[in-house]
C-alpha cells in the first residue's frame, strides 16, 4: 500500500468484520466472546446500528474494581457511549489524529448508521509505524502544562500543514509542523 496516511482511507485498512455483541448480554459472556475471538472490545449493536463499545477498560474499571459479578451485570450498563465513530471515506491519519485526542485504540466505522467495520491502532500500525508514534506524541504535547506552543518536541512524520515527511516535525498552534512551515509561521 504505497503513500501516506492521509492519502489511505479507513475502508482501506479496516478490519471490515468487527465482533460484536447485544446489549442485553452478561460481562460473563462477553468477555467469553472477547476471549475466544481474541479481541479488546466488542462493538455493541441493536440491529446493525451501533450503540456502544464494551472494551478491556470497562471491565476493569466497571466491573471487576468495582467488585461487581459479571454474570449479574449487563452490557449496557457498563459499555462506553456515546460512541465515536468515523467514516470509511476519511484519511487514516485524520483518524489517528482523532483517536489519539480522544484517547482510543479503535474506533467503530459506520455509514448511514451502520457498522461496517472497526479501525484498530493495529490496523493503523500495519500501514504506518510511525503514525502511531507521532499520535502519540502530538496527544503527550497537547496536555495541560505541556510545552505545545515552544515548539522544542521534534518529531518524524508529515507536516500538518504542508503534507511533506519531515523528521523535525514541531508543534505550532496545536499542529506538528516541518521546519519550513514552521520558520514561514514565525
Amino acid at each position: 500500500m504505497n503513500g501516506r496516511a492521509a492519502d489511505i482511507y479507513v475502508e482501506e485498512v479496516m478490519t471490515k468484520t468487527p465482533i460484536i455483541a447485544k446489549p442485553d448480554m452478561t460481562i460473563q459472556e462477553a468477555a467469553k466472546i472477547m476471549r475466544t475471538e481474541r479481541v479488546g472490545s466488542l462493538v455493541v449493536v441493536e440491529g446493525d446500528t451501533p450503540m456502544g463499545i464494551l472494551t478491556e477498560r470497562d471491565l476493569v474499571d466497571k466491573v471487576v474494581a468495582a467488585g461487581k459479578t459479571p454474570s449479574k451485570i449487563r452490557i449496557k450498563d457498563v459499555m462506553t457511549a456515546p460512541l465515536e465513530t468515523v467514516g470509511p471515506r476519511e484519511s487514516v491519519a485524520d483518524a489517528a489524529t482523532k483517536m489519539s485526542k480522544m484517547g482510543m485504540r479503535r474506533l467503530p466505522v459506520v455509514s448511514k448508521g451502520h457498522l461496517i467495520g472497526i479501525l484498530t491502532e493495529n490496523d493503523i500500525l500495519r500501514i504506518s509505524p510511525s503514525l502511531i508514534e507521532i499520535t502519540r506524541e502530538w496527544a503527550k504535547i497537547k496536555k495541560p502544562g505541556s510545552a505545545e506552543e515552544s515548539g522544542t518536541k521534534v518529531i518524524s512524520g508529515y507536516c500538518d500543514n504542508c503534507g511533506a515527511f519531515s523528521s523535525e516535525l514541531r508543534a505550532k498552534e496545536g499542529q506538528m509542523i516541518c521546519s519550513d512551515c514552521f520558520e514561514q509561521w514565525g
